[in-house]
């Protein structure tokens, strides 16, 4: 099915649909227990007689199986970043199309007004499905031509509150940062695939892009395309061949080197984040950047094979709210 506004509107309006087409995009060749793992070996529990409403007022809604080998119950729920939500399925997957389809992002408030939920609720529903996009621990090691880059997002130092610029000197003082208002972001892209990968970094040193790069890229097998930054020398010589352009004389290609490809994705991401979003703390700013590096990396992909991407990515990943509140 080809998902677009129009072909998801019942969806929208009726819980049980909803359910079924979690199911299909969740399970698309049948349900696997997430308990055992064991695939289409689980039966259908007929659904109790009558309604019942939750907290919320909403009525309650689930569609229960029964694994036939470790003989656990579960939903399409379970294991996912749905899991212990309250909120109906309807609403997720309106929250889901909106925030694959946009462009630029969606803010919290937009979702509170457009589905009716709190402002509290609509924030952490958007932080769960920014859960889902982020690449996962296990992700596959990057390989190729590899373009590395960084930027600094935040702020103008100049512009902060007194308060603002008291808490950056204490975390001078603790050793936590510079004492700037601006985080320090290091970004890989394959320029085969047009995969993206960002990372929120202490500070831009040799040491730190190469962590950064051994975790991520099979170094041995790929090339490195980058600036003239010193931080890169290094690590540059763990790969096959390291090449760089020199931004201080003006040139920003020479051949088929280039770290063009890093210079469109921050300038999409800061545009959306000035945007949209206005402001992003450091402590959340690795949420968005998994928000928008999937996009990104989806970018030549349609609204409806994203969003089938995504609900595929949902599984085996939980936030909790009170998580969420301690990151600062």
């Amino acid at each position: 099915m080809e998902m677009n506004i129009c072909s998801l509107a019942p969806y929208f309006a009726d819980e049980a649909a909803a359910w079924e087409l979690m199911e299909s995009l969740r399970w698309p060749n049948g349900p696997v227990c997430p308990h055992c793992g064991e695939a289409n070996q689980a039966t259908f529990l007929k659904p109790r007689q009558g309604q019942r409403t939750t907290s919320t007022g909403n009525v309650s809604f689930r569609r229960t199986w029964k694994c036939q080998v470790c003989h656990k119950k579960f939903s399409v729920l379970v294991g996912s970043i749905f899991e212990g939500s309250k909120v109906p399925l309807r609403k997720w997957l309106a929250a889901f199309y909106v925030l694959t389809a946009n462009k630029n992002g969606v803010v919290a408030y937009e979702i509170h007004r457009t589905l009716g939920v709190t402002n509290k609720t609509a924030w952490f529903m958007m932080h769960r499905i920014r859960e889902a996009m982020k690449a996962g621990p296990l992700a596959d090691m990057m390989r190729g031509t590899i373009v590395a880059d960084e930027t600094w997002i935040g702020g103008d130092p100049n512009r902060m509150n007194r308060k603002t610029a008291a808490r950056l000197v204490q975390r001078r003082k603790d050793g936590l940062g510079s004492g700037t208002a601006k985080t320090p972001v290091l970004t890989l892209i394959n320029a085969a695939t047009g995969e993206v990968r960002s990372t929120v970094v202490r500070s831009v040193d040799t040491a730190t892009v190469s962590k950064v790069l051994g975790e991520q890229v099979d170094m041995a097998g790929s090339h490195l395309q980058t600036d003239k930054g010193s931080h890169y020398i290094y690590v540059g010589r763990q790969f096959i061949s390291h090449e760089s352009v020199n931004h201080s004389i003006g040139e920003y290609v020479r051949g088929n080197v280039t770290t063009n490809r890093a210079e469109g994705y921050f300038s999409q991401l800061k545009s959306s984040i000035r945007g949209t979003h206005h402001h992003v703390s450091a402590g959340h700013l690795n949420s968005y950047l998994g928000e928008f590096d999937f996009r990104y990396s989806t970018c030549k992909m349609s609204d409806s094979d994203r969003m089938v991407l995504l609900m595929g990515q949902t599984g085996g990943k939980r936030l909790t709210y009170r998580a969420l509140k301690q990151v600062h």
